[in-house]
């Protein structure tokens, strides 16, 4: 099994669980944040077939369908002490209301956030908590970090991170001590040179996030499909690349289209080959992959008892990338 040795000296397996989607929707007006409805049963016995597989390593935020992937980690998963949980903040929630507020950062809304994801993972104290806002200004951040730091004394989280794609930044702040990952977009798509440089440099661990491109990367997409309004894949965010208006982004089909029979080497699935890139990209990386059943939570975890894809096969995808 590919592992990864973690900020606190635990080894895990190198796929993780992400757990955005399992969050579902919530009950803000606005632009849906969310990977549309989901349904909860399916969430928790994906969760279990996950840890059931050798799954160790679970991703989630307290803005993730305003708590309720945290509530689900908290019922499903917490009660395993080998389970390493990191979960974000930076947005106040309701979980009563299904609701988040404007981003707020200052000590008494980090108190508050970090109390109420301890409530609902049911864990005194977190393994690591992220900073979930992405180009936060770096001065304002160092605050932010001197927070985190007397949680840590505290003892009511052991480490933290950022989860942000701005690897000047990071470098402020990823030498203090408890300083124990970084979160970033990392796939086929996005290879985060400068990021990825910084984390090998420094030791670090990268959490990669959107390992499948919001999906586009899992392969079910063929071009024309529309997504429902309450997925945020079909907002009109400046950040959405791999989809717009609702629909898979044709520029990223085309590049995925020419890659199909190399990701498929050895019988991987389209999502398998992409997840096996990144553990041969970078031996720093730790994809979290969503899901939002059991069939997709084995799909993705069985990556972690592959083979690294082969030299060859790693050439001839970065020659088709770099012809685009």
């Amino acid at each position: 099994m590919q592992k990864i040795k973690l900020w606190n000296g635990i080894e895990v397996p190198r796929i993780g669980v992400g757990c955005w989607a399992i969050g579902g929707t919530k009950s803000n007006d606005g632009p849906s944040t969310s990977y549309g409805s989901v349904n909860d049963d399916d969430s928790r016995a994906g969760l279990n077939r996950a840890y059931e597989m050798g799954a160790r390593f679970f991703d989630t935020a307290s803005g993730y369908g305003a708590g309720h992937s945290e509530i689900l980690i908290g019922e499903e998963i917490s009660k395993h002490e080998d389970a390493v949980i990191v979960t974000k903040f930076g947005y106040p929630i309701d979980d009563v209301k299904n609701i988040s507020g404007a981003p707020d950062v200052s000590p008494q809304a980090i108190r508050e956030n970090i109390e109420g994801s301890r409530r609902r993972l049911k864990r005194d104290t977190l393994d690591l908590v992220f900073l979930h806002l992405n180009g936060y200004d770096v001065d304002d951040a160092v605050e932010v970090f001197d927070t985190l730091d007397e949680l840590v004394h505290e003892d009511k989280i052991a480490a933290y991170g950022w989860s942000d794609d701005n690897a000047k930044s990071i470098a402020q702040f990823i030498d203090r001590p408890h300083f124990g990952a970084v979160e970033n977009d990392l796939n086929l798509f996005t290879p985060a040179t400068e990021m990825m440089r910084l984390i090998a440099d420094k030791g670090s661990v990268s959490i990669c996030r959107l390992p499948l491109a919001m999906g586009l990367l899992s392969g079910k997409f063929s071009g024309g499909e529309k997504l429902p309004d309450n997925d945020v894949r079909a907002q009109a965010f400046d950040w959405l690349r791999f989809f717009k208006d609702g629909q898979p982004s044709p520029e990223y089909l085309k590049m995925l289209d020419a890659l199909k029979d190399l990701l498929t080497f050895g019988g991987r699935t389209v999502a398998q080959g992409s997840l096996s890139w990144i553990l041969a990209y970078s031996p720093h990386a730790l994809p979290v992959p969503g899901f939002k059943n059991t069939k997709q939570a084995e799909e993705n975890f069985a990556v972690a008892n592959m083979d690294l894809l082969p030299d060859h096969i790693m050439s001839d995808i970065a020659k088709i990338l770099g012809s685009f």
